[in-house]
């Protein structure tokens, strides 16, 4: 029975890809482990090569990779990363995505249009990762595009927190940049005390991606604190063409808070002289010092991803860390 019961003994190993790896440390923190070496390099001709340098037989492998620039180069690294545990003999293998790529190609607006967030949903699952856990995917409905469990995390706490310690004793507004985005204003509402939502009316040329026509807001703004809220920020266009028609629509100050920071160019520009007073992101991906500026915050999200982890080890409850929401 001993013998039986030091075999059977569960055992956490971390991994992480070189897209973030600064993330991954964080999280091992939180945890009170270490990521486990890798041997990771790049041939000549561009073909990655990872081999663990312990052994995981029958160990809960978490593999952490933040899917950056370059976005294709970290894709296919995190899946020879899971193709070689899972020829390890890892027992279970959850991939950790803070920021899962392709998210925003998750259905056909035309014909003959790929739907690359189900693509990559599958190629996950064939490299043999057995879980997934993310966190604000672009659409809820990206986590039925992957067979098996999958973890969908909420930064809303973390960043409500923020804004309510900071900015609770104004009389805030939260603001979706678009109408498609109101449930999610809705939600920070309810967080922050049933404050009143607004959103932006616009149009967009789906044949011109990232250029957006602001046209008009609705909801109660005037002489308000307002916070404009979304999932991700990319080139900035959309968020701070909102942040201009706020303001001129009598608001008296403008927070902009969102979850990924991809902040592609010119983003950091726009973000900041468009007139937010400050823009608050998490760390799910790597913001580097090119791309800051004096009106950015960013919140760790490692303790929130190292709380899904244990939940996730301990075979308990993932669910109950966003009970409140």
């Amino acid at each position: 029975m001993n013998s039986l019961s030091t075999t059977t003994r569960k055992s956490m190993m971390l991994f992480s890809g070189r897209g973030y790896p600064e993330l991954a440390e964080e999280v091992a923190k939180e945890l009170q482990v270490e990521v486990t070496p890798q041997s990771i390099w790049d041939f000549a001709n561009g073909e990655i090569f990872v081999r663990p340098e312990r052994s995981v037989r029958g160990t809960d492998a978490f593999v952490i990779q933040s899917c950056t620039v370059p976005i294709n180069t970290w894709v296919m690294e995190t899946l020879i990363m899971i193709d070689a545990l899972k020829r390890a003999s890892a027992k279970r293998i959850t991939v950790v995505l803070p920021f899962y790529p392709y998210a925003r190609q998750d259905k056909k607006h035309r014909g003959r249009e790929p739907i690359s967030a189900r693509l990559i949903a599958d190629l996950l699952k064939t490299a043999g990762a057995h879980r997934l856990m993310t966190v604000d995917l672009h659409t809820d409905q990206v986590q039925g595009f992957f067979d098996g469990p999958v973890d969908h995390l909420f930064a809303q706490g973390l960043l409500t927190e923020y804004i309510s310690d900071r900015y609770g004793a104004e009389e805030l507004t939260v603001v979706s940049p678009d109408s498609g985005r109101v449930r999610t204003a809705e939600r920070w509402a309810n967080r922050l005390g049933g404050v009143p939502i607004a959103f932006i009316h616009k149009t967009r040329d789906p044949l011109k991606p990232n250029q957006v026509v602001a046209n008009r807001v609705v909801g109660e703004v005037d002489g308000r604190t307002c916070i404009v809220v979304d999932d991700m920020i990319d080139t900035g266009g959309t968020i701070a063409k909102a942040v201009i028609q706020v303001l001129e629509a009598g608001a008296k100050k403008v927070i902009v808070a969102a979850t990924h920071g991809v902040l592609s160019d010119p983003a950091a520009e726009r973000l900041s002289t468009c007139g937010a007073a400050e823009v608050v992101l998490t760390n799910t991906l790597p913001i580097p010092p090119a791309h800051t500026f004096d009106q950015l915050t960013v919140l760790s999200i490692a303790p929130l991803i190292a709380k899904a982890i244990h939940e996730v080890f301990e075979d308990g409850s993932v669910t109950s860390l966003f009970e409140g929401h």
